[in-house]
């Protein structure tokens, strides 16, 4: 049996490619067709197309907890991003605040 996905760099990706799993499989939710995804990722071939989706629905329950696990550590690294970003801008105005004025 032909493999088309493999897991690699604790993620999931297109066997031989630097195509995430991920992105073909929240295309094929937002209900785009193999044809539709292809043109968005055109160095994919359908036949690799429909084998991520295959391979997807055959392990549903296992991708669809690692991409919430994906998106909930995406969030957590937002959320700290903009706290340093607000931390920055703190620091800033407090240090234009003490600053002569002239």
């Amino acid at each position: 049996m032909k493999q088309y996905v493999e897991k690699r760099d604790e993620g999931f990706w297109i066997m031989g490619k630097r195509i995430s799993l991920d992105s073909i499989v929240y295309a094929f939710r937002r209900g785009q067709s193999p044809e539709s995804i292809r043109r968005s990722f055109p160095l994919l071939t359908l036949e690799e197309i429909y084998g991520a989706i295959a391979f997807y629905l055959a392990n549903q329950l296992e991708i669809d907890d690692y991409l919430i696990r994906e998106e909930t550590e995406f969030e957590k690294m937002r959320e700290a991003s903009n706290d340093a970003d607000w931390q920055s801008k703190i620091k800033k105005a407090r240090r234009e605040s003490l600053s002569p004025q002239i």
